[in-house]
């Protein structure tokens, strides 16, 4: 299954968090959703067992519950599915840890954590999972597929030639920020930019002719600097 990768540059993902404090829940829901991912989440561990694990991309598991323990429900979950699963835990001490590691968990985040550290620990963990398997990405109207170096705006593929897509992709994957033509030309080509301004000037001039012609215009130029890709 393709792995969607949003504007800011987000493996799009199926989250399962499982921690017997709603308000918990809710709040790493609220936060994960915030990224545009798809959260699920479980109060009561006795029914995981009813869950199709294999559809979820990365587990959050809370190790203080009732009845069964996180460790526990983790080596049920491992026998399941491969996906990481990352520990809730206020437990500090390295014994804990290095056990809960050896049950099956990938990573561990210690309470109380702040919402920046949980969207950066989980979206380091969709990359790391993901790196190399994905072959679309999206920004906005565009979306470009990696393996067969198209771009397609609202879903229909637009006619560029290699230089421009490339140029497109590159402008995209680093959206917002500006590019002189000659960074544009040595990382788009290879080579260093001196003396290729005008190849560049070219190539944007064209793809604006294309794009426009769909009503989409993500390339802004930055007078005096250069150009951007903007949605």
């Amino acid at each position: 299954m393709n792995s969607l990768v949003n504007e800011r540059g987000i493996i799009l993902a199926n989250i399962l968090a499982v921690d017997d404090e709603q308000d918990i829940l809710k709040m790493i829901q609220k936060i994960l959703s915030r990224d545009g991912h798809n959260v699920d989440i479980i109060s009561n561990p006795e029914v995981i067992g009813n869950i199709n694990l294999e559809s979820f991309d990365i587990i959050l598991l809370d190790v203080m519950m009732p009845r069964d323990d996180g460790f526990t429900i983790c080596q049920q979950i491992r026998r399941c599915t491969g996906c990481p699963i990352v520990f809730l835990t206020a437990k500090s001490d390295e014994e804990s840890l290095v056990y809960g590691l050896g049950m099956g968990a990938d990573d561990y985040i210690l309470k109380p954590f702040g919402a920046n550290e949980l969207r950066a620990r989980v979206n380091a963990h969709l990359r790391r999972e993901h790196r190399g398997n994905f072959t679309k990405i999206s920004f906005g109207k565009a979306e470009f597929n990696l393996s067969s170096k198209q771009l397609l705006v609202d879903g229909s593929p637009v006619t560029l030639t290699k230089g421009e897509y490339h140029i497109c992709e590159f402008l995209a994957r680093n959206h917002g920020q500006v590019f002189s033509k000659e960074q544009i030309y040595e990382k788009v080509f290879g080579f260093d930019g001196a003396g290729n301004d005008n190849t560049i000037t070219t190539h944007i001039k064209n793809i604006r002719m294309k794009l426009e012609g769909r009503d989409f215009s993500p390339i802004k130029t930055v007078w005096g600097i250069g150009y951007k890709w903007e949605i």
